[in-house]
């Protein structure tokens, strides 16, 4: 039997380890748009957002028709990573209650859309909790909710919503959701299989290229490199515009050993999308091939955006501080975070800016937090041996290895380094 017919056929059940999340495929699968963090009942047109607006010009005093314009700016700034689109969603939004304050379920939603676009996920949480209560028997709240209460590390809460969300609607954006649950614990090759179909089901061309960009997500991180290139060229195919996809794109090159490729297609991205994820990867490829000058820029860019930073932590300028500026100040922002939200993510970055900054008992505890969920990226594997190393625990040796058998390529910075930190235990 494929891994396709065991999808298909009887009850789906994908088990977590916070719980159960059960795809039935008795239950119509219903193409619908993904919008940001959000799932809409209608698929779009070709340009949601432009449409959007001149519905809201013909029918301005349409609370809908506003709601309908902050839904689509926010899709269209998690595929673009254009942030002014974050500001036009909170405009409309904002026009909507203002000729609808009460019970305006769709303007609660795109609020709580809103949220966790912008990594306010504790405000994205009660968004949702409140679209859930005016309107139990509707999706796209838990959809809201199912997103906040994984990043802010409720994961029974966040398998729950995930699981209604599938019951109400068991289509690709619950699948997508589905697959991140399941991928939190660990579920990888259950993850692949409600990505493959959430794609199969994914109408607008938004969320056929972000479900074939997750799939090329977890097929990198497994070191499957060719099969990560071909769905991160589908996703452009689909959005061109897919900066997380380009960014894919120049990761297998980088991969493959098409360093050159790579650094050009690092550089195309950082000058459209200079996002710390990005610039950091460019200056740690330009530092790894021995070209020390092509790093300046990126990371005085990085170091830039650092002093300027406000609000909730990024965890890639928090990297970016621990390998290359002041671990200790990583140390300060990636703790404050972890009071607001202890997920896997927050917890694998603060261990590492502590092992940086002198404290690897302290690290450890949180390496070993991220582990024992099952969720533990390739990078947070190869943190957590160091970590054991430093500590000369035996055990280090064996987790690096994990993590090169893994990936043998999973950063063009430290990957070499962890090959280092075995051959000299070796001698």
């Amino acid at each position: 039997m494929t891994r396709r017919q065991w999808l298909g056929g009887g009850l789906l059940v994908l088990a977590c380890a916070a719980g159960l999340v059960a795809l039935s495929p008795e239950r119509a699968v219903r193409p619908i748009g993904v919008v940001g963090p959000v799932a809409v009942p209608a698929p779009p047109p070709p340009d949601r957002l432009t449409a959007a607006r001149e519905a809201a010009r013909l029918r301005s005093e349409d609370p809908a028709a506003w709601s309908e314009v902050g839904l689509a700016a926010v899709e269209q700034a998690r595929t673009s990573l254009d942030a002014t689109r974050l500001d036009l969603a909170e405009r409309a939004l904002a026009r909507s209650l203002e000729l609808r304050p009460e019970a305006n379920y769709d303007a609660v939603v795109g609020f709580g859309a809103l949220a966790n676009a912008r990594h306010e996920f504790g405000a994205a949480r009660d968004h949702g909790l409140r679209a859930t209560a005016m309107a139990p028997e509707r999706a796209s709240a838990y959809a809201v909710l199912a997103d906040a209460e994984l990043e802010l590390g409720h994961y029974p809460e966040a398998t729950a919503a995930t699981q209604r969300l599938l019951d109400l609607a068991p289509n690709a954006a619950a699948l997508v959701r589905a697959a991140q649950d399941l991928q939190t614990h660990g579920r990888r090759e259950e993850a692949v299989l409600a990505l493959e179909r959430a794609l199969e089901a994914a109408g607008p061309a938004g969320e056929r290229a972000f479900c074939a960009r997750r799939l090329g997500d977890l097929a990198w991180e497994e070191g499957r490199f060719a099969e990560a290139d071909g769905h991160y060229r589908q996703a452009l195919a689909a959005r061109p515009d897919d900066a997380q996809a380009a960014f894919g794109l120049a990761r297998t090159a980088a991969a493959e050993g098409r360093t050159e490729e790579a650094a050009r297609r690092l550089a195309e991205l950082t000058a459209r999308a200079p996002l710390p994820q990005f610039l950091l990867e460019q200056a740690e490829l330009a530092l790894a091939t021995g070209h020390r000058a092509e790093a300046e820029g990126p990371l005085a860019a990085l170091a830039a955006e650092a002093r300027l930073a406000v609000g909730p932590a990024d965890l890639h300028l928090a990297r970016y501080l621990a390998d290359h500026g002041d671990a200790d100040e990583a140390v300060r922002q990636l703790t404050e975070e972890w009071e607001r939200r202890t997920s896997t993510p927050v917890a694998a970055e603060l261990a590492w800016a502590l092992h940086r900054a002198g404290d690897d008992r302290s690290a450890l505890r949180h390496a070993r937090f991220v582990a024992e969920s099952g969720g533990e990226s390739v990078l947070a594997g190869y943190h957590r041996g160091v970590i054991e190393l430093a500590l000369g625990l035996p055990e280090g040796r064996q987790t690096l290895r994990a993590a090169l058998d893994r990936n043998p390529r999973f950063s063009a910075y430290h990957a070499d380094r962890a090959r280092r930190l075995l051959t000299e235990g070796e001698r």
